[in-house]
């Protein structure tokens, strides 16, 4: 198996809510390590380009929005086939 590493969110709701703990924590579980992490504010123009393939579509100023709206964990994440993992564990 191919060690891989990928890019995830932990979006603004989570990190009010105080879920980090227990989202790393499944990560985890599911045998992907975190080989870096920043809690950030992204700025709008960021998030504009970060999303740029949506912003046709009528919930870009919303995803925008809501994605700047407060503090996110950005992480890359290591382990056997993560990006299929990560997206089981979404």
């Amino acid at each position: 198996m191919a060690i891989e590493q990928t890019f995830s969110i932990i979006k603004p709701n989570a990190m009010k809510k105080n879920c980090l703990g227990d989202i790393m924590s499944i990560f985890e579980a599911n045998g992907l390590k975190t080989a870096a992490a920043k809690i950030t504010v992204i700025s709008k123009s960021k998030c504009e380009d970060f999303y740029t393939e949506h912003k046709t579509r009528p919930f870009f100023g919303e995803l925008v929005s809501f994605m700047t709206s407060g503090p996110v964990m950005l992480m890359c994440l290591q382990g056997e086939n993560a990006v299929a993992k990560n997206r089981e564990v979404m």
